[in-house]
């Protein structure tokens, strides 16, 4: 094989590697909130503190730019448990303690509907130096809330080279000041999850046997049977049978 060959052979094998990857899929299993058309808006319940404000916001920007959801920050109902509440998302941070995780994104689900959701941050460790950096906070806030959504991560190694372009769904570490915004592949993404419509709406609904008022969502042992496992094998998804079809799912991003 002569020079010319061999570079137009390592191009196509670096072109046709790209394209396995971009094509990969990286949904939640099946979980997506049931809607009768698209676009549909998903509400962001705000119960941050203010220096959480502005990543919250981007986040909403950054996931509104999705062809098939929209997102609206309003003010949170969750109260100081984090509490879930039918049909939107709520978003709170709180000192949980040291217990290893950053991140918590957790769903309700019926079936493979999503009918109410949580993103919890950490700030035993967002205060200090090591992750107290807007590209830590951005990644994290935008990752847990794309969980919401129904989608999982493009890449679960830290030790693997960073996706480019960057994206949430992403395990990497970040530059201090870098704002960490999905890509165009968890949009391709979404619009697949997507893709059909549903003969009802878990957006605007009400399901008062959720029983999450009986769970303590803050304590590992509260969130169910271990299910997956992440690079270092530790458990980072769970799933708790609250019966009659409907489950609490919690995944977690445990610090580096």
């Amino acid at each position: 094989m002569n020079k010319k060959s061999l570079i137009i052979s390592s191009v196509s094998i670096v072109l046709l590697s790209s394209a396995l990857f971009v094509s990969a899929n990286h949904s939640w299993g099946t979980y997506h909130w049931a809607r009768t058309q698209n676009p549909f808006t998903l509400k962001l319940g705000d119960n941050v503190s203010i220096n959480w404000d502005s990543y919250l916001s981007n986040a909403s920007l950054d996931w509104s730019q999705s062809d098939v959801l929209d997102t609206a920050v309003v003010a949170g109902q969750a109260r100081t448990n984090c509490r879930a509440t039918a049909g939107k998302i709520e978003v709170c941070n709180k000192k949980y303690g040291n217990n290893g995780w950053l991140g918590l994104a957790q769903i309700w689900v019926s079936g493979d509907h999503i009918t109410q959701a949580t993103t919890k941050l950490n700030d035993t460790y967002f205060n200090t130096p090591t992750y107290n950096t807007p590209g830590w906070k951005s990644l994290v806030m935008c990752q847990e809330i794309g969980h919401n959504f129904g989608l999982d991560h493009q890449d679960e190694d830290f030790n693997n080279s960073p996706i480019i372009p960057h994206t949430c769904m992403d395990y990497f570490t970040p530059d201090a000041n870098e704002i960490v915004h999905p890509n165009q592949h968890d949009y391709d993404q979404l619009s697949t999850i997507y893709s059909h419509l549903d003969s009802n709406t878990t957006i605007k609904s009400s399901d008062p046997k959720a029983r999450n008022g009986e769970i303590n969502l803050e304590d590992p042992s509260e969130w169910g049977k271990a299910i997956s496992q992440d690079t270092k094998g530790r458990d980072n998804e769970f799933e708790k049978d609250l019966g009659n079809g409907k489950k609490l799912i919690t995944h977690v991003f445990w610090v580096k």
